[in-house]
């Protein structure tokens, strides 16, 4: 059975009353996760969008619901001494009685490393960073106190690469994320992470498989060109489009349709393998598209 999540670009524009509003929404609702990036500047190069700090909204959010899953996609391990993340993770663990996914990365967004006094080093390096600094999570939350309720977090990780990412994740996560390339590359990055599962005696169905995708939904043509038309508020590429052809381009890669469209596609894309379809909900005002996802998409594919 197919879950669907709720993902949350923070830099857009993510203000504390939405970030209220979407906690209680996905919450409610059904969604199965709520994940937020961990980003302190817009990644579409927006000057001036607001975005609030992850961890902060991750403790309230931990508040202000009561049954969803929680987490960063993904915390970059630039950011912090690994002892100090593995210690927020916890509180907020704690917070939400065992409610929080652990999302960790290299790191790739070099211009706010360079404006908040980062040091962003080689992607080696920071790969080098990512894996000592798991092996120190697991120590932190092995030798300190308070623990997680479940002793430990499960750890999250994306990524594609085949000579590092795909076998460190084998080695290292509860859940891999990847955006959807199609089913041709979506199938052969599963075999290889499989295959580096097997290579260490791992099962490779104790990880969990989720994607991460981005969705314009409408009960009707009229309102999902409405949505088109906001879209490109947001997303700087579909700025100067016409509602049709933002419809047109974006459902080359993103989920876009009727609800019965949308089931039917995630219906396809989970026979590959893929278990939770996070989805980015770009227009963060728009509470409706989520109430439509979850009356007319979570029961048609669950």
């Amino acid at each position: 059975m197919a879950k669907i999540g709720v993902m949350i670009e923070g830099q857009e524009g993510l203000t504390w009353e939405r970030w209220r509003h979407i906690c209680e929404d996905a919450d409610q609702l059904g969604f199965d996760s709520l994940r937020r990036s961990e980003h302190f500047i817009s990644v579409f190069g927006v000057d001036g969008r607001d975005c609030i700090e992850c961890w902060t909204s991750l403790a309230l959010a931990a508040e202000w619901t009561k049954r969803i899953e929680l987490g960063p996609m993904v915390s970059p391990i630039t950011f912090r001494p690994p002892s100090v993340l593995a210690r927020i993770a916890t509180a907020v663990d704690l917070l939400s009685d065992g409610r929080l996914i652990l999302g960790v990365g290299a790191g790739w967004y070099e211009r706010e490393h360079v404006e908040n006094g980062i040091p962003f080093f080689t992607l080696g390096e920071r790969f080098d960073m990512l894996e000592e600094g798991i092996k120190t999570i697991r120590a932190t939350w092995a030798r300190s106190n308070p623990k997680p309720p479940r002793q430990t977090i499960p750890l999250l990780m994306g990524g594609r690469g085949e000579k590092r990412g795909l076998p460190m994740i084998a080695r290292e996560a509860d859940e891999w994320n990847v955006g959807f390339d199609g089913p041709d590359k979506y199938t052969h990055q599963k075999k290889v992470l499989e295959e580096s599962c097997r290579a260490i005696g791992k099962d490779p169905s104790t990880i969990r498989r989720s994607i991460m995708t981005s969705f314009l939904i409408g009960r009707d043509r009229t309102e999902l060109r409405e949505r088109a038309q906001r879209i490109g508020k947001v997303v700087p590429r579909y700025k100067d489009m016409a509602p049709d052809e933002v419809l047109k381009i974006a459902g080359e890669s993103w989920l876009v349709g009727t609800p019965d469209e949308i089931a039917g596609k995630i219906e396809k894309m989970e026979s590959l393998g893929i278990e939770l379809f996070m989805l980015q909900h770009f227009l963060l005002d728009d509470r409706d598209a989520l109430k439509l996802l979850a009356s007319d998409v979570i029961p048609a594919v669950a």
